[in-house]
């Protein structure tokens, strides 16, 4: 059948290693467009981190969409919500404690792109990840607490090894409650237990009126594997998770040498 929609991860799949679009995956999402192919970014990242390279797509009118905070929010290129799944304030007070008594860093997003940490040394995991979605930080102290804004997910980071520890603990306490994503091997998220990208795909696809089997995801990373489960086509980068690897429909080449692009060629242009 033919692909109608295509969502695209962002860090390690369409972006290279200097948080660039190559010139050929632009050309071939700008040919894809032409066709009347919907490319939707699909990333954990907020609305904020992703207008920029969206607008450097051609991906900017209330007819394009993105899926933002892992499939927390969809909503229109230009930032209209078409639906929205977010967190309590008593969820930062509970996974708070759990990272103060396990030693790690916690930072949440508001759904406003902005980021907050009651960890008054911030570590360098969370400015890096701040500084990659144009987001500025706060840092909250007693007065502040406890919180009256709305979260769109909570964020611990540390190294890959403090995560491999982490990670099953959290998801033991946690896991009946939020939807828990491995994004990367130094980042543990939580969101909404609605929150995923499948889900997003899935009430999106339905929203334009689209069949499961006329989408296509393209991704690396395990938070891509609700969108993988969801598509009829699933893609994942050379570069990508060996557990993707396993799950996807095809292997493109790495987020380096076009692997989006030679996705697009293959099954859609």
């Amino acid at each position: 059948m033919t692909i109608k929609l295509v969502a695209i991860d962002m860090d390690e799949t369409l972006l290279d290693p200097n948080q660039k679009i190559t010139p050929k995956n632009k050309q071939a999402i700008a040919a894809a467009l032409k066709q009347g192919v919907k490319i939707v970014l699909c990333s954990g990242r907020p609305l904020q981190g992703l207008q920029s390279y969206a607008q450097e797509l051609g991906i900017d009118s209330d007819e394009q969409y993105l899926i933002t905070y892992n499939g927390g929010t969809i909503q229109t290129a230009t930032g209209q919500i078409i639906q929205e799944h977010v967190l309590q304030p008593d969820d930062f007070t509970r996974i708070q404690q759990f990272c103060n008594h396990e030693n790690v860093h916690l930072n949440v997003l508001d759904n406003h792109s902005h980021v907050y940490t009651a960890n008054h040394e911030v570590n360098f995991y969370t400015l890096m990840q701040a500084t990659e979605m144009q987001a500025g930080i706060t840092v909250l102290d007693s007065s502040d607490l406890p919180i009256k804004f709305t979260l769109a997910k909570a964020v611990l980071t540390g190294t890959a090894a403090q995560m491999d520890q982490i990670e099953p603990l959290f998801r033991a306490q946690f896991g009946a409650d939020y939807s828990i994503v491995r994004s990367m091997p130094i980042m543990l998220e939580a969101a909404h237990s609605l929150a995923t990208k499948g889900r997003a795909l899935h009430d999106l696809a339905e929203h334009l009126g689209f069949q499961l089997d006329e989408l296509m995801a393209i991704g690396d990373e395990q938070n891509d594997l609700t969108m993988f489960q969801t598509a009829g086509t699933a893609v994942v980068m050379a570069n990508g998770n060996p557990k993707m690897k396993e799950l996807a429909d095809y292997i493109t080449a790495d987020n380096t040498h076009d692997g989006v692009a030679q996705a697009l060629e293959k099954f859609v242009l």
